[in-house]
């Protein structure tokens, strides 16, 4: 067993848990003054842990003993209105289960690995409950665009809600890693992936449905750019906002003529579904 670690600034802090939520192997903590954190995450191999150095910077040790994950029991499954149950369980036995307990609900499995999105983060949660909303008002075989696609299961969920084309992406290679073993483990095929850079990315393609779950300040920055993927009557949902953040990201979008009539809280995080100002208004 090995532990990779890292010394940050406590502003960091948010950042952190974002990046590492649904890890049980995830530790942080608040150094004495509360200024700094430490950052852990335990690893079964040093090729995991050097693959987080490689990203992050840090440092790695081997345990001098074994080391087991006390919290290891996996967390509720998520209910997403009456479609999906989405599930950090992995085992067939378990997965059928599942179906049984929930009759007419689609299994999406998620195992926790380090990419985000295993969907009981408040972001991802929220972004599933609108993006079935927005699956069912459409017909079937509109195309997605899933910007930071993490583990890839808006991506998924998207697929089962009758999306066509579809696009998943993420700047992180171990992100997109999980999210392609991701997708045949739940039966979803046809997902276009690719490592990018958003900032730097020229999209040669618009979506009907355009997916952004990513940091505030990385979306601020993102807007030229997001803007080219979006079809006109298209729907939009960012989300990764901090409630202290999304005025900035609300005036940042409304630059770029983008609207958002539906914002939801929940905790300390914002979600939001909006589209064209012009089709808002129209």
């Amino acid at each position: 067993m090995f532990v990779w670690s890292k010394l940050s600034a406590s502003k960091w802090l948010d950042a952190w848990e974002d990046r590492f939520h649904g890890n049980p192997n995830f530790v942080l903590h608040i150094i004495k003054g509360g200024k700094s954190v430490r950052v852990e995450v335990f690893c079964a191999t040093k090729s995991e842990a050097d693959a987080i150095t490689k990203q992050f910077g840090g440092s790695v040790r081997k345990l001098s003993s074994d080391w087991k994950n006390a919290g290891s029991e996996l967390p509720p499954p998520l209910k997403v209105r009456d479609k999906f149950i989405v599930t950090q369980a992995a085992a067939a036995k378990d997965l059928k289960a599942l179906a049984n307990e929930f009759p007419g609900r689609d299994i999406i499995s998620i195992p926790p690995e380090m990419a985000f999105g295993t969907g009981d983060h408040a972001t991802t949660s929220t972004c599933l409950r609108i993006l079935v909303d927005i699956g069912r008002s459409r017909s079937p075989g509109w195309s997605c665009a899933d910007l930071g696609t993490g583990s890839g299961l808006l991506a998924i969920a998207a697929k089962k809600l009758g999306a066509g084309e579809t696009f998943a992406c993420d700047y992180d290679p171990f992100a997109l890693a999980v999210a392609e073993r991701n997708f045949p483990r739940n039966h979803v095929e046809g997902v276009e992936t690719k490592e990018i850079d958003i900032l730097k990315w020229k999209p040669r393609k618009k979506y009907d449905v355009v997916l952004a779950n990513i940091f505030s300040t990385v979306l601020i920055q993102a807007f030229p750019v997001i803007i080219k993927t979006l079809k006109p009557g298209g729907d939009i949902i960012l989300s990764g906002i901090l409630a202290s953040q999304a005025w900035d990201v609300f005036t940042a979008a409304a630059a770029h003529g983008l609207g958002f009539p539906e914002v939801i809280k929940k905790g300390k995080w914002v979600t939001a579904r909006g589209g064209w100002m012009n089709d808002l208004t129209a």
